[in-house]
């Protein structure tokens, strides 16, 4: 048994294997016209039978079949028990916030996304939340920072941009032996190339905008939970609050879900070669990528993840050299955001983590020169061609 035995349909095994269970968990086809494809239910509301008789849905906030089809899909992807879609990544990150209580204390990976340092910090803390940012990949500091106040760990591996990596199943160790629970933000991996819950977890956090969807159209957000605490807190928040994840975008991902696997097999397999080709580039001056045998985690991500990811990021010795090389490019596109079937690179430090201070960013490892792409899945070599072009202009 592998946990999704509650979420399949009645013609999946409970032992379906992950390609077929991002194909059909959580969707049959239409029971009135027997569409293939979960429909869009783009409607507010639901006529009752009789006062107080429905068909298991009263009002859009609470409910929609499009978003539960959603949430059924992702929470076996991922190994859960349940799942609950928010309007972004964001929102889902703080929902399982709400978990928490005024004095409470979280341990965070000190290279989180800056969007969540961002609420962290300007937003939580005011709040009265206090939260200490480590270096994870350091079990022993994890341990160190966990005090009788901590409520949370919150992970990100591989983080964002340096792509360093924390040994999950250490980690919810030393965090459970303190009664700690484990949330992981599991967007930059994939539940493709690791699921964290698989490692001890008890929450997961995705921007469904990233890889879920893949195709850069759609903005949203999921948390995957498996206590039953978390589970109807979620439920309730998702409600209470209203930040849900709308019909159309709840389609647009699991349009998403059914080609993540081939997906990610090039995104894996297209990176790594281009992580290869910048580590032997002599303008390059430092490449992450935990595919590399130089990389610090080399070791660790061939043991937890499947295949290497699909983000690199490296540092061209200057932010000027940055610059020319990013305004040189012609396919890949400098855009935010990661994960979508076209190329996106990006300058970490004035544009993903721009709220981060610049001292704070020095300390994590995000210099000026620092470039991030989100592979793609192009032919890899008009990718290699893009960067040896732009390169040749630095």
């Amino acid at each position: 048994m592998n946990g999704y035995s509650t979420l399949l349909p009645v013609k999946l095994r409970d032992d379906a294997r992950f390609n077929t269970v991002c194909i059909h968990a959580g969707q049959e086809p239409d029971p009135t016209t027997g569409a293939i494809v979960t429909p869009i239910y783009q409607t507010s509301t639901y006529v009752q039978d009789a006062l107080g008789v429905h068909k298991g849905f009263e009002y859009g906030r609470t409910q929609n079949p499009t978003r539960s089809a959603l949430e059924g899909n992702l929470a076996a992807i991922e190994h859960g028990k349940a799942a609950f879609a928010f309007a972004s990544g964001m929102a889902a990150t703080g929902a399982v916030m709400t978990l928490l209580q005024s004095g409470d204390h979280v341990v965070v990976t000190d290279n989180t996304y800056g969007g969540t340092y961002r609420l962290f910090e300007r937003v939580l803390r005011k709040y009265q939340l206090d939260f200490s940012y480590v270096d994870t990949s350091d079990v022993e500091a994890i341990r160190a920072a966990i005090t009788p106040k901590t409520k949370l760990l919150f992970l990100e591996t591989p983080t964002n941009p340096v792509l360093r990596l924390t040994d999950l199943a250490a980690a919810c160790e030393v965090a459970h032996a303190r009664g700690v629970p484990v949330v992981v933000d599991n967007t930059f991996a994939s539940p493709y190339v690791q699921r964290p819950i698989d490692f001890g977890a008890d929450l997961v956090i995705h921007s469904t905008t990233k890889f879920l969807n893949g195709h850069s159209d759609s903005i949203g957000g999921v948390v995957v939970a498996v206590n039953d605490a978390h589970i109807e807190w979620l439920r309730f928040i998702q409600n209470a609050e209203g930040a849900i994840l709308g019909p159309m975008d709840a389609w647009l991902v699991l349009r998403g879900t059914k080609t993540l696997p081939i997906r990610m097999e090039r995104h894996n397999a297209n990176a790594m070669i281009l992580a290869e080709t910048l580590a032997a580039h002599p303008k390059v001056a430092r490449v992450h990528y935990p595919g590399l045998t130089t990389h610090p985690h080399h070791a660790l991500a061939r043991k937890q993840m499947r295949g290497f990811g699909g983000l690199i990021s490296f540092e061209l010795g200057s932010l000027e050299r940055a610059r020319t090389f990013l305004n040189s490019l012609q396919l890949m596109a400098l855009a935010e955001s990661l994960g979508g079937v076209e190329t996106l690179i990006s300058h970490p430090a004035s544009m993903t983590h721009a709220s981060v201070p610049p001292e704070r960013r020095l300390q994590i490892g995000i210099t000026e020169d620092m470039v991030r792409v989100s592979v793609g899945i192009e032919d890899i070599d008009d990718l290699k061609d893009d960067l040896a072009q732009a390169l040749d202009r630095v």
